[in-house]
């Protein structure tokens, strides 16, 4: 099948020599997320109400902080300070609903707001939105593009976030008997490739026994970074080891 405009970002996730192409392709989302956030945009008022509005999460703040743009981030903490401080200071006005003299309240609006609040992050918003049409559009490719099953087939599999995220999109887009074949090949593959990690992290673990510390490390060296990439999705401490590379 061409290759199509949308089609690009997952075809170069997949090209990665990585232990999950989906994590590749979230990372890629995440940093063009923050460079967006901390470019020219963050002057613009539409993107800026957004801003101000949800805040940050405190790992995207730290890469907000890494662009190095301190005018930047402080205009755009200012105004979120602002309407923060404007939101709280209205909702200690407003009454808590449901309670009575025997009962207590069921919704304390200032609380709700908060909670609100540490639970969003304009970066992450904006992630997801783009992350589900990426998902989408992996499963409609292994549904009508032969060339990209065979690469979806002959990569290292998906790390345990990302199966689950794969497995419910396939159910939701392809037929009974296409999601059956889908979730097989996706579950053997992940399953394949994390024996493969398993038998790496043994063998690292080995390499501490005075028997084993003139034996070759294999490709065990790197296993505890790409395990934890694996099992948790990290896959910025990839990027530090190629970095180290």
């Amino acid at each position: 099948m061409k290759e199509k405009l949308y089609t690009i970002p997952i075809n170069d996730a997949f090209a990665i020599d990585c232990e999950c192409p989906i994590c590749a392709m979230r990372k890629v989302l995440e940093n063009n997320a923050v460079e967006f956030t901390m470019g020219p945009s963050y002057m613009e008022d539409d993107i800026r109400m957004e801003t101000d509005k949800m805040g940050f999460c405190a790992p995207h703040m730290q890469m907000l902080i890494d662009q190095n743009n301190k005018l930047g981030l402080a205009l755009v903490l200012k105004t979120h300070i602002d309407k923060t401080n404007k939101e709280i200071d209205k909702r200690m006005k407003m009454p808590s609903a449901g309670g009575s003299l025997f009962k207590k309240a069921v919704s304390n609006p200032l609380l709700e707001y908060i909670d609100g609040l540490n639970h969003s992050c304009y970066i992450c918003n904006r992630i997801s939105n783009t992350f589900g049409r990426y998902l989408h559009t992996v499963v409609i490719l292994w549904k009508t593009d032969e060339a990209f099953r065979k690469t979806y087939k002959e990569c290292k599999g998906f790390c345990t976030e990302h199966l689950g995220d794969l497995l419910k999109e396939g159910e939701a887009c392809l037929s009974k008997s296409q999601f059956e074949e889908f979730r097989k090949v996706t579950t053997e593959l992940y399953l394949t490739n994390m024996k493969r990690m398993a038998e790496d992290l043994e063998w690292f673990v080995n390499k501490f026994d005075y028997r084993y510390k003139d034996e070759p490390w294999k490709n065990a060296k790197d296993a505890i970074p790409r395990a934890i990439i694996k099992t948790n999705g990290m896959i910025e401490l990839e990027d530090e080891k190629k970095k180290e590379g």
